[in-house]
C-alpha cells in the first residue's frame, strides 16, 4: 500500500488518480477547493481518504495543508501536482486577471506546493514528485500562449528541482499528457473575441473547438493507470509523454528547435571573446 498526495481531485486526472489507487487498495490525501465533491469517495472507503480544502493560488494555506497532511497520514510516498487552470484566449485578448490566475495556479502553485513538500520528503528518506504538465509543455498552439508560459516554466523549474532532490532519494517525474476530453476543454476560461483575429492561426484554433474539429484522442482513464503504472515501475524518468498527439507534436517541435539551434552554430562561436 502507497500513500498519495493529489491536488486538483475534484475531476479530470486528479479524481480519477484518487478512484484508481483507493480502488487498489492505496491511501490519498486529496486536496480540492471544494472538499464536498469527494463525498461518495469519502462515504465508500473513510479513512483511507483523507480530505483536505486546497486553492493552491492561496499562498498562504499550502505549506498547513501540506503539514497537516504529512502529520495525519506519516509517510508519503508520491506527492501529484495537478491543479490546473487554462485560459483560452489570443496574447491580446486575455485580461490580466486571466493572466495572473493562469500563472499562480500552474507554476506558483505548483512551486508552493513542492516546497511545501520537500523538507516532509527529506525527512523520511525520499519519495516521488509527479508535475503534471501537458505536451504544451514543451511546444505550443494558437490561443494558449498564457498556458503555455505557465507551463513552460513549471516544467523548467521542474526539471531544475530533479538535478537539486535527487540527492535526497527524490526523484521527479514531469508528466505530459495529450489532449484528453477531461472536461478541461470546457472549463477554459476565455476573453471576448477581437475580430482583428478571425483570420488568423488564432482564429482557425477557435472555430476547431467550437465546432468540435479539434481531436481530443486519447483516454483519461489510461493517462491515470499509466501515471500509477509509473510509480509501480519504480522507473522515473525526467519526463513521461502521454498521448500520441504528445509525442508527435513535442517531437516535431524539437527538432525544429534543434535545427535552429545547429544553423547558429556559426553565430554562436562568433562572439566568444578572443
Amino acid at each position: 500500500m502507497q500513500t498519495w498526495f493529489i491536488t486538483g481531485t475534484s475531476t479530470g486526472f486528479g479524481r480519477l488518480l484518487t478512484e484508481r489507487l483507493l480502488a487498489r487498495g492505496d491511501r490519498v490525501a486529496a486536496t480540492l477547493r471544494t472538499p464536498s465533491a469527494l463525498d461518495d469517495l469519502v462515504a465508500q472507503y473513510g479513512d483511507r481518504l483523507w480530505v483536505d480544502r486546497l486553492d493552491v493560488t492561496d499562498a498562504g494555506s499550502v505549506k498547513a495543508v501540506v503539514d497537516r497532511a504529512f502529520s495525519a497520514l506519516g509517510t508519503i510516498d508520491v506527492v501529484v501536482n495537478n491543479a490546473g487552470y487554462g485560459v483560452f484566449a489570443s496574447v491580446e485578448e486575455a485580461s490580466d486577471e486571466q493572466i495572473e490566475r493562469v500563472v499562480e495556479t500552474n507554476l506558483l502553485g505548483s512551486i508552493r506546493v513542492a516546497r511545501a513538500a520537500l523538507p516532509h520528503l527529506r525527512s523520511q528518506g525520499g519519495g516521488r514528485i509527479l508535475q503534471v504538465s501537458t505536451a504544451g509543455g514543451q511546444t505550443t498552439y494558437p490561443n494558449f500562449a498564457y498556458y503555455h508560459a505557465s507551463k513552460w516554466g513549471v516544467e523548467g523549474f521542474a526539471e531544475t528541482l530533479a538535478a537539486e532532490v535527487r540527492p535526497f532519494g527524490i526523484d521527479v517525474t514531469i508528466v505530459e499528457p495529450g489532449a484528453t476530453p477531461t472536461g478541461f476543454g470546457a472549463g477554459l476560461d476565455r476573453a471576448p473575441v477581437m475580430p482583428e483575429y478571425d483570420a488568423t492561426p488564432a482564429g482557425d484554433v477557435r472555430r476547431a473547438l467550437a465546432d468540435g474539429a479539434f481531436p481530443l484522442p486519447n483516454d483519461p482513464a489510461r493517462i491515470a493507470q499509466a501515471m500509477i503504472d509509473l510509480v509501480d515501475s519504480g522507473e522515473a524518468p525526467l519526463r513521461l509523454p502521454l498521448g500520441s498527439d504528445t509525442w508527435r507534436d513535442v517531437r516535431a517541435s524539437l527538432v525544429a528547435r534543434l535545427a535552429e539551434h545547429d544553423a547558429a552554430r556559426e553565430v554562436a562561436h562568433s562572439v566568444v571573446a578572443g
